[in-house]
C-alpha cells in the first residue's frame, strides 16, 4: 500500500475531525504515510491533531500526523495536497448570503454573487498555494474540496501546471434525494450525471432496469399529495418530471428563483448564521473527543457528519494504490468527453481513476431542454475563474453580470462594490 506525504490544507477547520475519521476508515491503504494538518488557527489545529493521533492509536493505524501554521513548510516534499479551506470563515459567508438579498438577488454559498465572491477569495489563496507547490513539492497533485470547486479547478487548470481534481458528492446524492422524494429505494438507482458542479443533470437514469423518470411520473400526483414532503422534494419531483432528467437540487435557485428569494428574505437568519450558532458546540465536542483514548464523533455535533471528504480520500487511495474504479470528478473536459462542452471547460462527470490520474469517460450531450442554462453557467465559470486568477474589477463585474442569477449590470455593479468593500481583507488589490 502507498506510503505518502499528504498535506491537508484546512485541517484545522470544522470538517477536519470528520475527514480524519474518513481517512482512518482505511488505515491499511495509507500505512506508513504522514499527514500534515495545515491551518491558520494553532489552537484548533492542536485539537484536530490530538483527535487524529488518538483515533489512529485506537485503530492501530501506522499513520503519522503532524500540524503546522507554516503552509510552505508543511507542503515541503508532499506527494498529494488535500484542500478544503474557507477564506474569511463562515463570517465571510454571511456577507456572501446577506448582501445579494438586499438587491433582490439570491445569496448562496456557491451560486450567484455569494459563490462568485467565495471563488474570488478561494482562488486568491489557491494561487499562492500553487506557487508554493511549484517550489517545494513540484510533483504533487491537488485533491480539492474548496468551494466553489468547479471555479477553483477551472482557475488552476487553465493558469498553471499544478494538476488538480475537485470533488463533490452531489452526483451521488442528487439522485438519492429524488428517489426518496418519489418513495423509491435509492439503492436501486443507476444514474449518471453530467454538467458543472452543483449544476448537473442525468444523461442516464434507471430504476430497477426501467426508466426512472417514467417511474416517477407514474406516481407523481400520489407523491405530491404526501403531506410530509419538503418544498425541496416537491421541487425536484416537478423538475425531474417536467425536464425529463434527474436534477441537481441547486437548480431550485434558477427554476424556482422567485419562490426561493422570497423564502430567503423572509428567514431571520442565513444558512451561515445558523452554522455559526452551532460552531461552539462542534468544537466543544471535538475537544471532548480529542481528550479521549477512543474518540468517536457524534453526527449531530459534527459539521457535515462523522465522515467528510470521502470522495477525495477514495481518489487518493485509487491514484496512489492504483486501484482503478470510477468516481464523479471535476476535471478539464479532455477530448470533449462531456459532449457539448469545450475542452477548456472543467466539467463534472464520471472518470476512471488510477495511478495515471483521472480519465474522463465519454458522455452524451445533455438534453436540449436543460442544456442552455448549464452552458451559460459553464461560460460564467470560465469568466469568473479568469477574473479571480488575474483580472481586475472590470473583468470581475463582467463575470458577475454573466451569472444567470444576476444578469443586470446595475445590480452587478452595486453588489460588487458593496461586497468587495466588505471582503477587502480577503481579496487582492486588483479586485478591490
Amino acid at each position: 500500500m502507498a506510503s505518502l506525504k499528504l498535506a491537508y490544507i484546512g485541517g484545522g477547520g470544522v470538517r477536519g475531525p470528520g475527514t480524519i475519521a474518513t481517512l482512518l476508515q482505511r488505515p491499511e491503504a495509507f500505512a506508513g504515510s504522514e499527514v500534515v494538518l495545515i491551518d491558520l488557527d494553532d489552537d484548533r489545529l492542536g485539537v484536530v491533531l490530538r483527535f487524529a493521533e488518538n483515533l489512529a492509536k485506537a485503530k492501530g493505524a501506522s499513520i503519522t500526523f503532524t500540524a503546522t501554521t507554516d503552509r510552505r513548510a508543511g507542503l515541503a516534499d508532499c506527494d498529494a495536497v488535500l484542500t478544503a479551506f474557507r477564506p474569511g470563515g463562515f463570517e465571510a459567508r454571511v456577507i456572501d448570503e446577506r448582501v445579494p438579498l438586499k438587491h433582490d438577488v439570491i445569496g448562496q454559498e456557491t451560486q450567484g454573487p455569494g459563490g462568485f465572491f467565495m471563488a474570488l477569495r478561494s482562488i486568491h489563496v489557491m494561487k499562492s498555494i500553487c506557487e508554493e507547490m511549484d517550489a517545494v513539492c513540484p510533483n504533487a497533485m491537488i485533491f480539492n474540496y474548496t468551494n466553489p470547486v468547479n471555479i477553483v479547478s477551472q482557475a488552476v487548470s487553465t493558469n498553471c501546471n499544478v494538476p488538480i481534481a475537485s470533488f463533490c458528492e452531489g452526483p451521488i446524492s442528487f439522485p438519492r434525494v429524488l428517489a426518496k422524494a418519489a418513495g423509491l429505494d435509492p439503492d436501486e438507482l443507476d444514474v449518471t450525471m453530467v454538467g458543472v458542479n452543483h449544476n448537473c443533470w442525468s444523461v442516464h437514469h434507471e430504476y430497477k432496469g426501467t426508466d426512472l423518470i417514467d417511474t416517477i411520473r407514474d406516481r407523481l400526483e400520489e407523491q405530491l399529495n404526501q403531506g410530509h414532503l419538503t418544498e425541496l422534494q416537491r421541487r425536484v419531483l416537478r423538475l425531474a418530471t417536467t425536464m425529463g432528467a434527474v436534477p441537481s437540487y441547486y437548480f431550485q435557485y434558477y427554476y424556482f428563483s422567485s419562490e426561493v428569494l422570497a423564502e430567503l428574505k423572509a428567514k431571520p437568519t442565513t444558512r451561515a448564521e445558523d452554522i455559526l450558532a452551532n460552531v461552539p458546540d462542534y468544537w466543544a465536542h471535538y475537544r471532548e473527543q480529542a481528550a479521549s483514548s477512543t474518540p468517536e464523533l457524534d453526527p449531530d455535533r459534527s459539521r457535515g457528519g462523522i465522515h467528510e471528504l470521502e470522495l477525495a480520500i477514495k481518489a487518493i487511495d485509487a491514484v496512489f494504490n492504483d486501484k482503478g474504479g470510477v468516481l464523479p470528478v471535476n476535471v478539464l473536459n479532455t477530448g470533449c468527453a462531456a459532449a457539448g462542452f469545450d475542452e477548456n471547460v472543467v466539467v463534472e462527470l464520471p472518470c476512471r481513476v488510477s495511478r495515471t490520474g483521472f480519465t474522463p469517460i465519454p458522455q452524451p450531450a445533455l438534453a436540449a431542454p436543460v442544456r442552455g442554462l448549464v452552458e451559460m453557467l459553464a461560460e460564467y465559470q470560465v469568466a469568473a475563474a479568469d477574473a479571480a486568477w488575474g483580472g481586475d474589477r472590470q473583468s470581475a463585474i463582467r463575470a458577475l453580470v454573466a451569472n444567470p442569477l444576476v444578469v443586470s449590470l446595475a445590480k452587478a455593479e452595486a453588489i460588487y462594490n458593496e461586497m468587495a468593500h466588505a471582503l477587502a481583507a480577503f481579496l487582492p488589490e486588483r479586485l478591490r
